[in-house]
């Protein structure tokens, strides 16, 4: 099987170490390049990149430029990285069509499981119709879950929004991302629904239930127990 091609684009040569080290550990080909005339270079020649990690601040052309010019001719999934933690940068990287936005310094780890769920996201990574995770399974079509073969009644939103933590695994997601991803945008009351249907959510999956962690303050990550 083909790996997975991934470009990095930073002009610090430690920082693109570092992330290409964590990216191969996890069988993914890794390409790089130090400035964006030369990321726009390696994307246009390559054509089969399935996901760029682009550093904003770089020589030459800096990384909403590059962004930009991929985004007339691809769709091609985008994490952006910044030093700047910058609301106004990260709305310009989300109309720029970007992915995710995460800002340095960050966790490598972090930054591996935000690849592998954009992959997923976008259909690049794990297309199959039945997830599993420490024994749920969520048959996508069926729109059914069961634990442990068992099958467990779950509301709409319930299943969308498992569905949503099982391919975010090991991800910190915050109460206003989940509802922009599993309420689509279209939701204007109080984040707070997070917290009614996750409880609701942990009570039906029972000692499954704990795989979904309350990070206090922020939101929620789904991490299945070893």
């Amino acid at each position: 099987m083909e790996r997975i091609k991934i470009l990095i684009v930073d002009d610090e040569s430690r920082m693109r170490k570092l992330v290409r080290d964590f990216l191969v550990h996890k069988d993914f080909q890794v390409l790089e390049a130090e400035n964006g005339e030369e990321a726009l270079d390696v994307f246009f020649e390559q054509k089969d990149i399935s996901l760029i990690i682009l550093d904003v601040m770089m020589p030459k052309l800096d990384g909403w430029q590059v962004c930009k010019e991929i985004r007339q001719y691809s769709k091609v999934p985008i994490i952006m990285l910044t030093a700047k933690a910058d609301e106004r940068d990260e709305l310009l990287g989300y109309e720029l069509g970007i992915d995710e936005y995460i800002t340095k310094p960050f966790s490598p780890k972090i930054l591996v499981a935000r690849v592998e769920a954009v992959l997923r996201r976008t259909s690049n990574l794990q297309t199959d119709d039945v997830l599993q995770a420490g024994g749920i399974e969520l048959d996508i079509n069926a729109h059914m879950v069961k634990i442990d073969g068992e099958p467990v009644e779950l509301s709409f939103k319930e299943f969308e929004l498992l569905h949503y933590f099982v391919m975010n695994q090991g991800v910190a997601l915050s109460r206003e991302k989940i509802l922009n991803n599993v309420w689509n945008y279209d939701y204007f009351g109080d984040a707070r629904t997070i917290d009614t249907h996750v409880k609701k959510l942990r009570s039906k999956l029972k000692e499954r239930g704990e795989y979904i962690k309350t990070i206090w303050g922020m939101g929620y990550k789904f991490e299945v127990s070893k």
